[in-house]
């Protein structure tokens, strides 16, 4: 008998009449997930090449083994949904807070806060409106749904974007923006669910500042602290960096959400500070967080379209079509042109960023929190939020590096950066430095005496085409190569900051700054 058809029809989690988890059970799920988690691999390779996110097929998937589909499995438990889709946004906002680069989103980081917040108010507003006037909604409910759609959703728009090299104030704006508008949102969302029309909206306000004042003051003291934990301890196997640093990410999560303040803002910060702090082992530990990224994101598409019923989806396809409408083509860009304007950002960037507003994992998860919390007619706003994230989804993110051709965005790439790991060396009292130099980069052509080292620090090893020698001084770098440097403890920092200023600025990066890309110094 298949595990699918062991399963009660119509299941809950919570009603505890479900048979014991046995080994040949266990053995049976062991062998569904591994094949969804196959599939969905095989997956990204087929999105990469249509343009789609992949959070339409991970949605396809789970629609496909629901009760409408071929694995006949009845599944509606929200509670449950809502609570592993609370966990993955955890991981998915740690692993974005990771690769988020510091010097790329501080320049953006006014107008990411601006849209994070004012558009937000923006957006809920005219896409409430909307709700309530053209599909005839209440007003707690068309709050809800203006709430709800209000997040944009990083990765959705950077896995149709990652291929085409955009100015770093319009990567910077949207992934800052992504990062820091899911906290503002659920405090909303939460409000508009557990009561009843907010009768002082300054009140609201004033909850919604505490709670982000708490979050980003918890995530940035735990960031702080990991980093600084990890930098100064050596640990026995590189193995336990990466689960150190994901463990200290969810530590600022679980802290501030239980001090009343923003989790997820917190986790966000946090990842980001030790995603700037020249870690060790850090090519492995975004790897692995990477990869606890993805499962993450599958896991949770796949229960969210387990919990759809498609045949209920009918009559709710055009108010999903008409606020979808509203919200793409008014009040995303009104948000935008509010925010922006004032920061004299070009019409073609504020364009563009008006048509990446994708939405994706954070709104089908938060149209839970209304049918936990028992709000009336909460199955139609999650069909009306389902609905409208896989229609627009589709318009948006195929059409979005075309978009970004036609406004000449995304022409000039920059320098590729190095992949730069480092082993401490605790009882040497030293660094090993092991360098990839990727296409694009400008060390590409340069000598390694060219490199200029500071004094303790010494190419002592290249290996290229899978064959390692001992450099000499007038070897010539190129694409590919792994360089292994050794570094004494006083000038580990100062290496790494040479080896990147060549990365960007090749040999004459002492006359063009210190990144290589400005005026001398």
């Amino acid at each position: 008998m298949s595990y699918v058809r062991e399963l009660p029809r119509g299941m809950r989690v919570s009603q505890g009449r479900e048979r014991p988890l046995t080994v040949h059970h266990l053995n049976q799920l062991l062998f569904v997930c591994s094949l969804v988690l196959l599939v969905a691999v095989a997956a990204v390779r087929i999105s990469s090449r249509s343009g789609l996110p992949s959070l339409l097929v991970y949605l396809g998937i789970g629609v496909a083994m629901g009760q409408d589909g071929v694995g006949d499995i009845r599944f509606d438990n929200a509670e449950l949904t809502q609570v592993i889709g609370y966990a993955a946004l955890v991981v998915i906002l740690a692993e974005g807070g990771l690769g988020t680069k510091w010097k790329e989103i501080k320049p953006a980081l006014p107008a990411a806060s601006a849209l994070a917040l004012v558009g937000v108010a923006v957006s809920v507003g005219v896409t409430a409106s909307a709700a309530h006037y053209l599909i005839g909604l209440e007003w707690r409910q068309a709050l809800i749904v203006g709430a709800v759609v209000s997040s944009t959703d990083a990765a959705a728009v950077f896995s149709v974007l990652r291929k085409i090299p955009l100015p770093t104030r319009v990567t910077g704006t949207l992934e800052a923006e992504s990062g820091f508008n899911d906290a503002p949102v659920v405090i909303l969302v939460v409000a508009f669910s557990t009561a009843g029309p907010v009768d002082h909206w300054y009140a609201l306000l004033g909850e919604i500042a505490l709670e982000l004042a708490i979050g980003a003051a918890i995530g940035l003291a735990v960031g702080w602290l990991g980093s600084w934990g990890l930098r100064h301890v050596a640990l026995p196997a590189s193995g336990l960096y990466p689960i150190a640093v994901m463990a200290i990410a969810v530590t600022a999560y679980a802290g501030g959400a239980l001090a009343h303040g923003s989790g997820f803002l917190g986790v966000y910060l946090a990842s980001m500070v030790m995603g700037n702090a020249k870690l060790p082992h850090w090519p492995a530990t975004r790897g692995f967080a990477d990869g606890l990224g993805w499962i993450a994101q599958i896991g949770m598409f796949v229960l969210l379209g387990l919990l759809v019923t498609p045949h209920e989806l009918g009559d709710d396809i055009w108010p999903a079509l008409v606020i979808g409408m509203v919200l793409t083509m008014v009040a995303r860009p009104l948000s935008v042109v509010v925010c922006l304007t004032p920061f004299r950002v070009p019409w073609q960037e504020q364009t563009l960023m008006s048509w990446a507003g994708l939405r994706g994992a954070v709104p089908i998860i938060l149209a839970t929190i209304p049918m936990v919390e028992g709000v009336d007619a909460s199955r139609r706003i999650f069909n009306i939020v389902f609905v409208l994230v896989v229609v627009y989804t589709l318009i948006q993110g195929p059409t979005l590096p075309w978009l970004a051709r036609k406004l000449r965005l995304g022409e000039d790439a920059e320098a590729a950066d190095l992949g730069i790991e480092s082993a401490p060396l605790e009882r040497l009292r030293g660094h090993l430095l092991s360098v990839a130099i990727p296409d694009g980069s400008k060390m590409h052509g340069v000598e390694v005496a060219e490199l200029r080292l500071p004094a303790g620090a010494a190419v002592t090893l290249v290996v290229r085409e899978g064959k390692s020698f001992v450099p000499l001084p007038t070897t010539v770098l190129r694409h590919g190569d792994e360089l292994l440097v050794v570094a004494t403890d006083p000038v580990r920092d100062a290496a790494e900051r040479r080896l990147r200023a060549v990365g960007h600025g090749g040999k004459l990066a002492d006359w063009l700054g210190p990144d290589g890309a400005g005026a001398g110094r």
